[in-house]
């Protein structure tokens, strides 16, 4: 039986990464800052574990605690967004620390194990905004087009190791908590010179007719990572997500 680590399963594609696996028998070891078991379905095959991806002790004693597994989901993560002139330079190194640094810290934490089985697989799940430019997201989006650099060159590396690294890129997923996680980190939108700007990407956003993300569309995109050695590189999940790939193609 194998095991996936998944970070960030408080909510959103954490959390229906996690019951996707379980679901389908794999023994799942679901992260978060602050536990809560009751968000999964009790099963034999869960463990729920403390894991803030900032804090160089609490990856450490994760990784530990943890024990030998077989794929790592780096899923925590979290959005800004505000006009790059009035962007908070703490806000946009809180985004980098989670989204970036946090990923990074967590994969170097777990590779060594990869390394020396032969075996194992990383999937980091970034965004489609990497895709296509769009404004008021410039910090988010350039933490997570780090991310998919760093994810591609590793690949590269560990390939000689019979590790496979793998990017699920979401799109706009309103029926998450990510979106109101992220107005918390909103800055400028108040400011004149961006009022109309403001308002017109926010109209966009609120369009019920426009292609969006769910999260299984998620959980299937990386259960398709974790297990089809065929997938590709990136792989976009939701409709808007894999509209945009297209386009980009």
């Amino acid at each position: 039986m194998k095991t996936v680590l998944i970070t960030g399963c408080s909510s959103g594609f954490g959390l229906e990464i996690a019951r996707y696996f379980l679901a389908r028998d794999w023994q799942v070891i679901a992260t978060m800052r602050t536990p809560r078991a009751d968000v999964l379905p009790p099963s034999e095959r869960l463990r729920v574990l403390a894991l803030d991806v900032t804090n160089p002790d609490s990856i450490r004693e994760a990784v530990e605690a943890a024990g030998p597994i077989d794929v790592l989901v780096n899923n925590a993560g979290f959005g800004a967004a505000s006009p790059a002139e009035l962007v908070p330079l703490a806000t946009v190194r809180e985004v980098f620390e989670t989204n970036t640094f946090g990923t990074i810290a967590l994969t170097q934490a777990v590779l060594p194990q990869f390394r020396e089985r032969r075996a194992g697989v990383v999937v980091n799940v970034t965004s489609s905004v990497t895709l296509k430019a769009l404004p008021l997201l410039g910090a988010y989006r350039a933490s997570k087009v780090a991310v998919n650099a760093f994810t591609e060159s590793m690949a590269l590396e560990l390939e000689q190791f019979g590790v496979r690294v793998r990017l699920v890129l979401p799109g706009r997923a309103p029926d998450t908590r990510f979106g109101d996680n992220a107005r918390a980190h909103m800055h400028g939108f108040d400011h004149e010179a961006y009022a109309g700007l403001v308002k017109s990407v926010f109209a966009q956003l609120q369009d019920a007719s426009a292609p969006i993300t769910h999260a299984q569309d998620v959980a299937e995109a990386v259960w398709r990572a974790a297990t089809d050695p065929s997938s590709p590189m990136r792989i976009p999940a939701g409709a808007d997500a894999e509209q945009w790939a297209a386009e980009a193609r």
